[in-house]
């Protein structure tokens, strides 16, 4: 029961350090008031371009990893196809054995349509359970994954728009008895909506983009890991965001981006949420998407406390080089997190590798020395490197 115990710690430890998966509880109005969501693995930032900038990601410049942050964005990519996976040691701090792998790739199907899709694997280690006598009950290895499609379309000249489908797996138990319940492996579905918009600009006859971006993730049906009838929300997320890129001369671009995200999920009726028995608001997801901006028990004030701030800024080189720096912040009632962000890109012919480190303001975070390494291939480059 202690492995089990551990385990569960760490899964609800997790919640505590990703973007967007903080509630609050109506039995306090003052002080530290967050709580977490059901598989909160699906905030976390998966590749090291965003996770170098602050976890920022929804207006900044196309990539192969937008499938997370803004799938819309898609649409004004300049390859026509392209592939990436991400690795990340996650809570290194506190275990040696949690990871987050993240694998996802796009293709164009004409000037208009763009498909993408993405596999997100969380594996948190082998770990032994054990019956309240002591005796070993087996052997498991918890994990959660999630399954993403989508498609892009450019509305217009400057504005696209993009759904994706997701599906969602959390095996935590293995299907072991935890305090007498009878848990199984929790499974889901959920979407996402997204829009984009850039306009290219001469500022001081310096080629200039202005992007703006919305994405509303994870809007689906309640997680559950037992047959109760009370379910957990997904993390269901509003990002909305701005970037700012300009040229400084011939080899040279500098961007500057901003996102804000807040939590659509209701304020809970208690502040015991439990991830196996699944205490938490009876209110379905939609009626909890739109409670989410007006119930929180210290009124509007603690509503803003809600919204977490990202910012960023990437440096670029001759489109080969990039150096990146961001900062993420988040009030020291919904879960004080507050970290600097750096790393850096090389861009070669096929290839292009990236990487990022996270550096807290406060000591003993579990977030402390987080790394995060993508690596990149563009098809189009490839086939133009055969001819």
């Amino acid at each position: 029961m202690k492995k089990i115990t551990f385990i569960l710690a760490v899964v609800l430890g997790i919640g505590s350090f990703v973007p967007g998966v903080y509630a609050q509880n109506k039995t306090s109005t003052t002080g530290a008031n967050t709580i977490t969501t059901g598989v909160p693995f699906l905030s976390i930032a998966p590749d090291s371009r965003a996770g170098a900038m602050g976890d920022v990601g929804v207006a900044t410049s196309p990539d192969v990893n937008s499938q997370h942050w803004n799938p819309a964005k898609y649409a004004f990519i300049d390859s026509e196809m392209g592939v990436a996976l991400s690795y990340s040691p996650w809570l290194s701090n506190l275990v040696k054995d949690i990871n987050l792998a993240y694998l996802v790739g796009y293709k164009r199907l004409d000037d208009r349509q763009t498909l993408s899709a993405s596999l997100r694997y969380f594996a948190l280690g082998d770990i032994t359970f054990m019956s309240e006598y002591g005796d070993p009950t087996g052997q498991q290895n918890p994990n959660e994954f999630a399954i993403d499609m989508g498609y892009t379309r450019l509305l217009s000249d400057n504005f696209s728009g993009a759904v994706a489908m997701r599906y969602i797996r959390s095996d935590l138990t293995g299907g072991q008895l935890v305090n007498g319940v009878e848990t199984h492996a929790g499974n889901t579905f959920a979407a996402d909506v997204a829009f984009y918009y850039q306009t290219e600009m001469r500022i001081n006859r310096k080629s200039s983009v202005f992007a703006a971006g919305i994405d509303i993730s994870n809007i689906g049906g309640k997680i559950s890991y037992t047959d109760g009838e009370t379910k957990d929300f997904l993390p269901t997320n509003m990002r909305l965001g701005v970037s700012y890129k300009t040229e400084m001369d011939k080899y040279n671009t500098i961007t500057f981006a901003f996102d804000a995200n807040k939590l659509m999920v209701p304020t809970p009726d208690t502040a015991d949420v439990d991830i196996i028995t699944g205490l938490g608001s009876d209110q379905s997801v939609v009626q909890g998407m739109f409670t989410s901006f007006s119930d929180a028990p210290g009124g509007m004030a603690e509503e803003f406390k809600e919204i977490n701030f990202s910012i960023g800024a990437e440096y670029w080189y001759n489109k080969q080089f990039a150096i990146r720096a961001g900062y993420y912040y988040e009030d020291v009632n919904k879960g004080n997190r507050k970290f600097f962000t750096a790393g850096a890109g090389l861009k070669m012919n096929v290839f292009a590798l990236d990487f990022s480190y996270l550096l807290p303001v406060a000591q003993n975070n579990p977030l402390a020395n987080t790394l995060r390494f993508t690596l990149s291939f563009d098809f189009d480059a490839f086939n133009k490197q055969r001819r």
